[in-house]
């Protein structure tokens, strides 16, 4: 077992991953930049290394400073968490180079799932369901064409290197095409440099369904059932779900089994999420992340088996705790993504946190980092927490996350849980009958 862990991240999932070394008994080191000085993992490590000014390519994405913080301290691994370097091939070599381990998957895994058009390619490969679409990047308007005739419209262009919804575009027609193609090559260029792009299938009303795996990276692989991701705004997760109301459990056991298979065949090791969407009864790959996931503690709450410890033991070489015939599914639970912004028009809020209460009771968890007094600073992701609750049946749970956010106290800055407290008590939500274009149609309607 490592002896000295150095988080490369900050805010919740810092202190998420802090909390699992303390448990194991392992030493914690976290980086920070100046604007993080007050962060509550930064007051709760065992050592801190400040590694730069508040823009994260200067700090948390400066890799050349956060070795230097590891051969400073002592610390033999690395833990990502995720966002940042989690999925950075480059880092994962140069710590290997360092005799530093790396609490994730190779870099070569790395990087044949950040390729979206490679990752297509070996998730087919490994017998995967996959989309129809392109077998690899499309750069001739005549080729797109084709293709989008070959497997109808509407279809969607990617950018390979892409994520998050940038470089990504519908056509519904021939003539939307060219125009779309051009626009998704330009956004990805300027955003991942890189303007390769790909065709798919632009499925109707599909679900966005994920399964966590993990493997020990010597041919074992499990599974630990699948989230439903569905509730998104611009192709950002808001609201996640284990398991999901959309499956029964004839698919729910042969999607798993399958991922699992898959994850043992390539020689995986450690966390990654296989998404999908979802609809008619079919599923179709979309990407495989090669990280933690931040909507992970759902699973946690239905499996109780701790994610981030399961990572450490891989990582050491310990491998899996836990055979596939030993994961048992208990009840439901739900995440909530609370954020620093306004809830209708999702601005920024950044600034003091004046009062901070968080709510209790049985099945109830909040990953959190800020506090009462806690200044959010204007240069990261938005995200200040996470309301994780978990009942018997969805029933209960739904209630139970009613109880939770009326609980829940934010005041200083403006923040998701309106939203969510309207969520929560709309028919759909309740009869788990949404797909990943519901919540963007709700707020359009401004109900």
């Amino acid at each position: 077992m490592f002896q000295k862990i150095l988080i490369a991240n900050r805010g919740e999932i810092a202190l998420r991953v802090l909390r699992a070394c303390k448990e194991l008994g392992i030493q914690t080191v976290v980086v920070h930049s100046t604007a993080d000085a007050d962060a509550m993992h930064v007051r709760l490590a065992d050592e801190s290394v400040c590694i730069g000014p508040p823009p994260s390519r200067d700090s948390y994405l400066n890799i050349h400073q956060i070795v230097a913080a590891c051969e400073i301290t002592g610390a033999d691994a690395v833990h990502p968490g995720y966002g940042f370097l989690s999925e950075n091939a480059k880092f994962s070599d140069i710590l290997a180079a360092h005799n530093i381990t790396f609490i994730g998957p190779t870099g070569d895994h790395i990087r044949i799932m950040g390729d979206k058009i490679e990752a297509k390619r070996t998730a087919k490969r490994l017998g995967i369901p996959v989309v129809p679409g392109s077998d690899g990047a499309v750069t001739e308007e005549k080729d797109a064409k084709r293709i989008a005739a070959e497997i109808g419209y509407p279809v969607i262009i990617k950018a390979s290197a892409g994520g998050g919804g940038r470089g990504m575009k519908v056509a519904h027609t021939e003539a939307d095409l060219e125009v779309a193609l051009q626009t998704a090559r330009s956004e990805a260029g300027a955003a991942f440099g890189d303007d390769a792009v790909y065709i798919e299938k632009y499925l109707q009303k599909p679900r966005h369904i994920e399964v966590q795996v993990f493997g020990d990276g010597f041919g074992r692989g499990v599974h630990f059932g699948e989230r439903d991701c569905s509730l998104q705004r611009r192709h950002q997760k808001v609201w996640e779900e284990a398991n999901s109301p959309a499956l029964n459990a004839e698919e729910r056991s042969r999607i798993g089994d399958i991922c699992a298979k898959a994850i043992a065949d390539l020689g995986y090791s450690g966390a990654g999420t296989i998404e999908f969407l979802y609809e008619n009864g079919e599923f179709y790959f979309i990407e495989m992340n090669t990280r933690l996931q931040v909507e992970h503690p759902v699973t946690e709450a239905i499996t109780g088996i701790d994610l981030v410890h399961e990572q450490i033991r891989v990582a050491s070489g310990g491998g899996l705790s836990v055979k596939q015939e030993d994961i048992r599914f208990q009840g439901h639970a739900i995440e909530c993504r609370i954020n620093a912004e306004d809830p209708r028009t999702f601005t920024p809020s950044p600034g003091t946190i004046t009062h901070f209460h968080t709510p209790g009771g049985l099945g109830i968890r909040v990953d959190s980092g800020v506090y009462s007094g806690y200044k959010i600073p204007p240069y990261y992701d938005s995200l200040i927490g996470k309301l994780i609750v978990h009942g018997r049946n969805r029933v209960e749970c739904m209630m139970r996350l009613r109880r939770a956010l009326d609980e829940f106290v934010v005041d200083g800055i403006k923040t998701t849980l309106p939203l969510f407290r309207d969520l929560v008590g709309n028919a759909d939500i309740a009869n788990g009958d949404y797909d990943i274009h519901w919540l963007e149609k709700y707020l359009a309607k401004g109900e």
